[in-house]
């Protein structure tokens, strides 16, 4: 990767990659949402069809690569797609139960809880870490009570919202073992297809439907695949070449805005006015941590991690 101050100028085809990226991961839960299908469903479909679409590269080119991989890169990356199942088995039902934005932005905790994965492991935050932290969990509080007055029902969208970022935070940690000696591409194959294993046996015991929709909720599920699946991971992985990871960390924030805004324009969604300024609270927690991370050169997030 190369070395670049968060300051310096972007060239064009990084920024249209980094709209790309964003654009892409924005509408997932709106996508979610609007699919007419079971969470665990769309959760296992959009896996799936991903690690489909990586096995020609994966048992092609990559193949040397698989073949020569040790049994601990394996492991990890065994483990990091458990972990990733339980992401998308929380954070999935959140959105379909949910408010989109604050089941977004409840996700987008994850850099806190790496950050606590972290002190966990003897990497202690900073004191604009911890702070954050503070800002972020206080934020989750007071939307999550917001939600309190509307229904139970939205607070159980957000505790799965929440369960979703601690899920995706231990991915993230498993997964930087495992990418330690593997490629994106051979690590992104092997946790992507544990992943749809580990659903496809939970939606086969719970009785979930896995097929049998209208073409609008699978055309739902395959712009899930081609864009926050596989485009915002590859525009993001490209821009990491050419730019620093704080940029491309904050910038996934954006999501959560731009989350809402789909859900408005497609949905008629309106974010509950109540829950904004813990939402604005939380968000600006999760910036402070990342940042605070970034000072003390001890990375809390995954910017390839994008729902």
């Amino acid at each position: 990767m190369n070395a670049r101050s968060p300051h310096q100028a972007l060239a064009l085809p990084t920024v249209f990659a980094l709209v790309v990226a964003v654009l892409a991961v924005s509408s997932s839960a709106p996508l979610i949402a609007y699919a007419a299908a079971p969470a665990l469903a769309i959760a296992f479909w959009r896996n799936a069809l991903a690690a489909v679409a990586l096995t020609p590269i994966t048992l092609g080119p990559r193949r040397p690569e698989l073949a020569g991989a040790g049994r601990r890169a394996v492991l990890f990356c065994f483990l990091a797609g458990l972990a990733l199942a339980a992401h998308f088995a929380t954070w999935t039902p959140s959105v379909q139960l949910g408010s989109v934005a604050t089941a977004t932005a409840l996700v987008a905790t994850q850099p806190v809880w790496q950050g606590l994965i972290a002190a966990a492991q003897g990497r202690r935050p900073s004191t604009i870490g911890w702070l954050g932290i503070g800002l972020a969990v206080a934020g989750a509080i007071a939307a999550t009570g917001a939600d309190v007055g509307v229904s139970g029902q939205a607070v159980l969208a957000d505790v799965l919202a929440l369960l979703g970022g601690m899920a995706a935070a231990v991915y993230t940690a498993l997964g930087e073992q495992a990418r330690a000696t593997l490629s994106t591409t051979t690590y992104t194959w092997i946790c992507y297809g544990t992943c749809a294993i580990v659903l496809l046996l939970v939606c086969l015991i719970g009785g979930v439907d896995l097929g049998g929709y209208d073409h609008r909720t699978w055309a739902a599920i395959l712009a899930l695949v081609v864009g926050a699946q596989l485009l915002g991971h590859s525009m993001f992985n490209y821009a990491l070449h050419h730019t620093s990871a704080t940029t491309v960390s904050v910038l996934i924030l954006l999501e959560v805005p731009g989350a809402a805004l789909l859900a408005w324009l497609w949905l008629g969604q309106h974010p509950r006015p109540a829950a904004l300024p813990g939402l604005a609270l939380l968000l600006a927690g999760v910036m402070v941590v990342i940042l605070g991370a970034t000072r003390a050169n001890r990375p809390v997030v995954d910017p390839s991690l994008a729902d």
